[in-house]
């Protein structure tokens, strides 16, 4: 998840809005861990459940990062008494699905799935394990699915637009690879 994190945030600007939605332990605080690593702003990244919204100064002249949780909010109108900058900032909002109405009109909303279950088997014996690790180990496997939708101008021609979707033959648009 932070790998795909820095990978976006190499592709964010001041006023670029994301909503990331996913269940309780999907990933959306490693993800935006990962983003503002791309972005380079200032650590630690952690969650801002109980603050509600960190900001995070960038160390290389870009961009501050603007890092929300809106699960304790019950209305829009309590994440914009947050008197957040959305011009000058990248903001990243945890549980913002259907709190943002209004508030830019191009949104780029990362889908994080985490199917429960499942495991792979992991083989021992490399060359720096002991003698003794030679045997299979089971290691829990979480898989994520991941959907990027964006809309509205800043995502128009962008790899995560509709038309990008509907090219790549799919919601899941093209990989990340190249520009």
């Amino acid at each position: 998840m932070e790998e795909l994190g820095r990978a976006i945030g190499a592709r964010l600007r001041a006023g670029d809005l994301l909503v990331l939605d996913g269940p309780l332990g999907a990933g959306k605080t490693t993800l935006t861990r990962g983003i503002g690593a791309g972005l380079g702003v200032r650590a630690p990244i952690t969650s801002p459940t109980f603050v509600l919204a960190r900001t995070h100064p960038s160390v290389t002249g870009g961009p501050p990062l603007v890092h929300v949780d809106a699960y304790r909010l019950g209305s829009p109108a309590e994440l914009d008494d947050l008197d957040l900058d959305f011009p000058g900032s990248v903001v990243v909002v945890e549980w913002g699905t259907g709190m943002l109405a209004g508030v830019s009109e191009s949104l780029l909303t990362i889908t994080i799935e985490r199917p429960l279950g499942g495991a792979a088997v992991v083989s021992g014996g490399g060359a720096d394990d002991d003698a003794d690790m030679d045997e299979d180990v089971e290691v829990p496997v979480e898989p994520r699915l991941i959907r990027l939708a964006g809309s509205g101008p800043r995502w128009a021609d962008g790899p995560w637009s509709a038309e990008a979707h509907s090219a790549a033959g799919g919601p899941d648009g093209p990989p990340l690879g190249g520009s």
